[in-house]
């Protein structure tokens, strides 16, 4: 019986003869940090608890560092690139170091915040070093379109990791927090160095794992309860009596609703939970 063999990962001198092959000078406006080490595309995949029966969509596969790990171990992978250089590379470096698993390779050449639809089956798993310069819009955009996504792992820049994670009290706590709390149960899963990029980046990296939950339980739409998070944190320092002026109409109105919801009107949107800013959203429309 013969045995496929297992992708060739991509190493620093692999990385660099593909960006010169493509005279590629990466961009920050693209946040293009390639992973050059092969133990952390292995930590990542390993983390995400992807296996075999699932549809991986990664998004800014860039070079393929991670694409190749993921192939190695799951049934399918839709690649988002934005870049059309790097799109039109991905299936030829696929092809040359991991042959026998080319076939699970969709590469689609999109942005991946306003993507509205992937081919073939329903994806189950997010998995990607998410480009930092706009790694929060890309996993809420991916998370409201895809509800088949059952769970995923990211890398993104320390601090955003922080937020995304924070739990009600925390200094970091704030919009991201609460709309990913949303969609999923989200954590930590480590931190990343920054030797293990090319071009090094001049931030810190950190793993967020996530797994899908149901929504809270409420009248409310998804954008009329978002809509009272931004305005609860577009002031930090206010309490949400005068934070949700506007959506209310009025200061009584805001606190009338915020009193429905069983909120204190000197409260500060860092304390509450998503299930608090669902029901504030409720009592809005029916006093605003």
């Amino acid at each position: 019986m013969t045995t496929s063999a297992g992708p060739r990962l991509l190493g620093a001198t692999e990385v660099r003869r593909l960006a010169a092959e493509l005279d590629l000078r990466p961009t920050k406006q693209r946040g293009q940090n390639f992973v050059i080490d092969a133990n952390t595309v292995r930590r990542i995949v390993r983390e995400s608890g992807v296996g075999e029966r699932d549809v991986v969509v990664e998004v800014g596969p860039g070079l393929g560092s991670l694409t190749l790990a993921l192939l190695e171990v799951v049934a399918r992978v839709v690649a988002v690139e934005v870049d059309d250089v790097l799109a039109a590379r991905l299936p030829a470096t696929v092809a040359e170091h991991a042959p026998d698993h080319a076939d699970r390779l969709e590469v689609v050449l999109a942005d991946a915040m306003t993507v509205q639809e992937l081919p073939g089956p329903a994806p189950t798993a997010l998995v990607a070093n998410l480009p930092y310069n706009v790694s929060v819009p890309v996993l809420l955009h991916l998370l409201a379109l895809l509800p088949s996504l059952e769970r995923g792992l990211v890398m993104v820049q320390a601090e955003v990791a922080d937020r995304l994670a924070a739990r009600p009290g925390s200094k970091v706590y704030g919009v991201p927090s609460v709309k990913a709390a949303w969609y999923a149960e989200v954590r930590r899963a480590g931190a990343v160095g920054r030797t293990v990029f090319w071009p090094a980046p001049n931030v810190d990296s950190g793993l967020v794992a996530w797994s899908r939950r149901e929504p809270p339980a409420t009248t409310a739409t998804r954008e009329q309860v978002f809509a009272v998070v931004d305005a609860a944190f577009a002031q930090r320092r206010k309490v949400l009596r005068g934070t949700l002026r506007t959506l209310a109409g009025s200061g009584e109105r805001a606190e009338a609703a915020l009193v429905q919801a069983g909120v204190s009107p000197t409260a500060r949107g860092e304390s509450l939970e998503v299930g608090d800013f669902a029901r504030i959203a409720e009592a809005l429309a029916v006093v605003a």
